[in-house]
Formats: structure tokens, C-alpha cells, sequence
């Protein structure tokens, strides 16, 4: 009575002791849960790649009072494409850290995060180029916050309420969401966007991820890095935490 079956993508783990990690998961079931794999460390562990990071498996887990442990694991997807890319690798990364500082008490909706999280990594590891991981991650990152009660405004203004149409406007990362040019000034808001940007993530969050849509064909890589930003600002405002991984993606965009 006490096992349960779940799907789980490994975020992180950390040592136990000499022979056993702490495996911390996302579940479709349950959202984030923590696992003991006894054992893991030795070289005929039955668990052995299974407990990687970034790999989703079906799991049957024994509950335990503090920390539940892992039983059997059957892979779903090991993403395998992932570890040949850094750039994957980096982008990946990220997508779990967000769910990690999102994750907290996210149980009621942890079948719609764990299905972006699958579909964003299953994406990021499918793609060939830098652009279209990007959008994978810009759609992890709309959706993302649609689901946890923090959807950015991309239609009127914060501040006076009146929609934006075809004119540039201001975004704001602080408020999560457009400001008209009438407003942006007593807000203290600087950073212009042009419409087409707008227009651009409006699509990203109606769109799944194995759909391509015009504008996917049209993005840049610069546009995407540019939404990337915006909206991981935004998520920062909401998490009090800098996904780790943003300083090296950074890094790598400027080489």
C-alpha cells in the first residue's frame, strides 16, 4: 500500500552516503518528489543510468516519511542527444532549474508542467540549431508562467488598460507585461519592444512545441535571445532565483 507508480524526470541529485544519492525528480503525479537510489554508486547498480540527470522514467517508488526510494525505474526517454550539445546541455539546464524554483507546491498542476517539461527537453534535444532550442525554451517559458498564475500581458497596457496594436511599445520585467508609450515614462520603463517581438511570443504561447508556425521560420536567433531574456527576467522577479545556468548561456551567445 505504501509504493506508488509515477512518470519522473530526474533535475538533481546529491550524495547520501558512500553507496546511495538523493535523486530530486518532477512527477507527473506529484511534482517535485525526492528519491533514495540505494546502491547507486556501485558498478552493478540496477538503477545505474536511469538516475542520470535529465531522464525520464516510469518509476515504482516505496513512501517513506521524509524521502521515498526508488524501487525500479523504466526509461521513457534518456534524451540522449542532448549530452553531444552544450548548447542543448546549457538550455536543458535551464529548463529544470526552473522548474526546481517553480516546483514547490505545484502538485495540482504537476501533469501540465510535467508534460512542457518533457516536450521542452524531448524539443531541445530533436533540434539542429541554436534558434530553434531557443523557441523550444521561449515556449517552456510563456507556458511556464501561464500555468503558474504569472501569464505576461501582451495585449494592453498595465498601466491605462488600453491595447496595443501595430506601434512599438515598453515591456516591463518588474510588472510582467507591455506599457504603452503614453505610460512608459512616469513608469520609469526603458526597454523599448517592437511590436513584431510581441506579435512573435504571442505565437510562441499558442503554439505546442512540434508545431512550426511562420513565425518560428522567420525568428532570428537574436530575436529569440532577445525573448529569452525578457522572460527570464520576469521569472527571476517571481522565484527570487537566478537560474545558475543563465550566466553560462550568456556566455556562450557573446563567443
Amino acid at each position: 500500500m505504501n509504493n506508488y507508480v509515477t512518470e519522473a524526470i530526474n533535475l538533481k541529485s546529491y550524495n547520501l552516503n558512500d553507496a546511495d544519492k538523493i535523486i530530486v525528480m518532477y512527477s507527473k503525479d506529484n511534482g517535485l518528489i525526492k528519491g533514495v537510489a540505494k546502491g547507486i554508486k556501485k558498478p552493478k547498480s540496477k538503477l545505474g543510468a536511469r538516475m542520470d540527470l535529465l531522464v525520464a522514467n516510469t518509476l515504482q517508488l516505496l513512501k517513506g516519511r521524509s524521502l521515498d526510494t526508488i524501487i525500479q525505474a523504466q526509461t521513457v526517454n534518456h534524451f540522449r542527444k542532448t549530452r553531444e550539445d552544450y548548447d542543448k546541455l546549457m538550455l536543458s539546464s535551464y529548463v529544470s532549474e526552473v522548474v526546481m524554483n517553480f516546483g514547490e507546491g505545484s502538485e495540482s498542476a504537476s501533469k501540465d508542467i510535467y508534460d512542457i517539461l518533457y516536450k521542452a527537453l524531448n524539443r531541445i534535444a530533436d533540434t539542429n540549431n541554436k534558434k530553434d532550442m531557443l523557441i523550444a525554451v521561449i515556449k517552456f517559458q510563456l507556458k511556464m508562467l501561464l500555468i503558474m498564475g504569472f501569464c505576461v500581458e501582451l495585449d494592453t497596457c498595465l498601466c491605462c488598460g488600453e491595447r496595443i496594436l501595430d506601434e512599438d511599445m515598453y515591456f516591463s520585467t518588474k510588472m510582467g507585461g507591455v506599457i504603452c508609450k503614453d505610460c512608459c515614462e512616469p513608469l520609469g520603463v526603458k526597454l523599448k519592444m517592437h511590436h513584431k517581438i510581441r506579435d512573435f511570443m504571442q505565437a510562441m504561447l499558442q503554439f505546442d512545441f512540434d508545431y512550426e508556425s511562420d513565425y518560428d521560420k522567420k525568428a532570428t536567433e537574436k530575436v529569440c535571445q532577445v525573448c529569452f531574456d525578457l522572460l527570464d527576467e520576469y521569472i527571476k522577479t517571481h522565484t527570487n532565483k537566478r537560474q545558475k545556468s543563465v550566466k553560462m548561456i550568456k556566455e556562450v551567445a557573446l563567443t
